[in-house]
């Protein structure tokens, strides 16, 4: 994967026990081969993850079904989804690896040079103190200090959060015990979130993305060793332990880079202190984790606005919409590997000033992603019933369930690409040293649409009417972020980006059709879904060659010498 060429070379890396590895320019061939290696091992893990994640929510929907029992719990889901999204995936990832980042480029200058740099705090007279080590006494036992007392607040106030959540619930009691056994998942994924962000920007991915295997097997062995004695309080409790084992499994590289003793290290007289403050509050200050806030909490509403919408239709309606998210967005969640191997890299180049070489690397991923999510999207609209059929079609989910969620899933599909360029754009955004607020307005937009959008169409469509308003919502804020992104970070090409997205929809509607005309000519729904998976991307790849889509020839062309080589 090529950036831009030429580029000055970064400054030498740092030496020592305690130094990040050595990672090469992501220009050069060790470079794209860094980026290749740490994606794939992030796909591997990721696609394990969300194996286990899918046998967690099959295990689910054959214990308990698709009723007012399941509804009481995705209701009391909505907290750990919410710190999830947050804590791991978007704000503390959207702070913490920027900032890291950061420090790393001001260690780097300092042992580079033998000189403190601008932003050096000084740990003794002798000589300065190490940036990343400053940020870390700084910033995590305030975080987990926070995070205790939130989460403490969240079991206090599960009554009032319940009925917040869902006014038209038919059992608030349960749903009021499930929510405060998921109330640990706010100390619980916010510490894992922060070791993610600090290792991401230490070139380490491979226990961040094993956060999720850790966490489905985790749920997965709790709800199957106590459903009969708590029922579906066990998938809560089993949602509390997941978040544990998350951060147990973080925990060792954790504390290889970054050892925890190091806060009883970076102690000096009270005018060293209030530097240090001074300096910490430029990469982690509230200029800098307001804007992140907004936005994040402002996307994630999303899933509130569904939920509040769906509690006055009739008992399922939550089960069905939350089913069918989470299948819909496995192929976002694939898009955007690439998207979170590369952020540290981008942030690290705007932190030395290479805007070039950050400006390619973001245009190529958006096409990347693009590609990958549409191909994805494409399959899910063609084979949405099969999918769904052999997924969960067992148990307490029946036929029934399975048509309304394979139809409410292809409207979700809809919106999918608006979702990965959201999540894939706003990382520029906010890997600059002082974050803008305008992706939390562009979220907001998209946000305010969601809601009058949902009001308007639940009462007529449903859940249909609910899934269209979050994928109108979500392609609003995209569409937003992408024209913003040229006047008020980089430099993008808009019009060349737009003009290659468009020719990919393209090239996946005709995949989706071709899709279509072919399931229907099996009989049994294995066979159909795995044909699905030859003829969706075949069509796809002939469609996007037809209308000379990006990326897809070189696609194409690595794949075969790579065949080639191994043979």
């Amino acid at each position: 994967m090529s950036t831009a060429t030429g580029a000055p070379t970064a400054p030498p890396p740092p030496s020592g026990p305690s130094a990040p590895p050595a990672a090469p320019a992501p220009g050069s061939a060790p470079g794209r081969r860094f980026v290749a290696r740490a994606a794939a091992a992030t796909a591997v893990l990721t696609a394990a993850g969300s194996f286990f994640g899918l046998v967690r929510d099959q295990t689910i929907a054959h214990l308990f079904g698709a009723g007012s029992e399941t509804d009481a719990f995705l209701v009391s889901w909505t907290i750990p989804e919410f710190a999830s999204t947050i804590l791991i995936e978007d704000a503390m990832a959207l702070v913490l690896v920027p900032a890291f980042s950061l420090a790393l480029s001001r260690r780097a200058a300092v042992r580079g040079t033998g000189k403190e740099c601008p932003g050096a705090l000084p740990e003794n007279p002798a000589g300065p103190a190490d940036p990343v080590r400053a940020l870390l006494a700084a910033t995590l036992p305030r975080l987990l200090l926070a995070l205790v007392c939130a989460a403490a607040a969240v079991a206090l106030l599960a009554p009032l959060l319940v009925g917040a959540l869902a006014p038209g619930l038919a059992d608030p009691g349960l749903a009021v015990d499930c929510t405060r056994l998921t109330a640990a998942t706010v100390l619980g994924f916010g510490t894992a979130g922060y070791f993610s962000a600090a290792l991401r920007a230490h070139r380490s991915f491979a226990p961040p993305a094993a956060i999720y295997c850790a966490y489905n097997i985790a749920v997965i062995a709790v709800v199957l060793g106590l459903h009969t004695r708590w029922g579906v309080r066990a998938a809560a409790f089993g949602v509390a332990a997941g978040s544990l084992a998350m951060v147990l499994v973080q925990l060792p590289a954790f504390w290889r880079r970054l050892p925890l003793r190091i806060v009883r290290t970076v102690r000096a007289r009270r005018g060293v202190r209030a530097v240090r403050a001074r300096r910490t509050a430029a990469l982690v200050g509230w200029g800098v984790v307001a804007p992140v806030a907004v936005f994040a909490l402002s996307r994630q509403s999303q899933v509130l606005v569904e939920r509040f919408l769906a509690s006055e239709l009739p008992p399922g309606a939550i089960s069905h919409l939350n089913y069918a998210q989470k299948i819909a967005q496995l192929p976002m969640t694939f898009s955007l590997l690439l998207c979170t191997v590369t952020f540290p890299l981008v942030a690290r180049a705007m932190a030395d000033g290479r805007t070039e070489r950050a400006r390619r690397r973001v245009e190529r991923d958006l096409v990347l992603a693009a590609t990958v999510v549409l191909l994805g999207a494409a399959y899910v609209i063609a084979y949405a019933p099969q999918i769904v059929q052999l997924l969960f079609e067992r148990g307490a989910f029946g036929a029934a369930d399975t048509a309304a969620t394979a139809s409410v899933m292809r409207v979700y599909a809809t919106g999918l690409l608006g979702h990965c360029l959201a999540g894939a754009l706003v990382r520029p955004f906010f890997a600059t040293a002082r974050p803008t607020w305008y992706p939390a307005a562009a979220m907001a937009v998209g946000l305010l649409l969601t809601v009058a959008a949902g009001a308007l169409a639940a009462p007529r469509w449903g859940v249909h009417g609910i899934a269209a308003a979050n994928a109108a919502g979500i392609t609003t804020t995209a569409l937003l972020l992408l024209c913003g992104l040229r006047t008020r970070v980089l430099p993008v090409r808009v019009r060349a980006v737009a003009a290659g997205l468009g020719r990919l929809a393209l090239a996946a509607a005709a995949a989706t059709a071709a899709g279509l005309a072919a399931a229907p000519l099996l009989p049994s729904p294995l066979p159909t879904a795995l044909a699905g998976t030859l003829a969706v991307p075949a069509a796809f790849t002939a469609a996007a060659l037809a209308v000379r889509a990006p990326e897809v020839p070189q696609l194409l062309t690595a794949v075969t010498r790579r065949f080639r080589h191994v043979r």
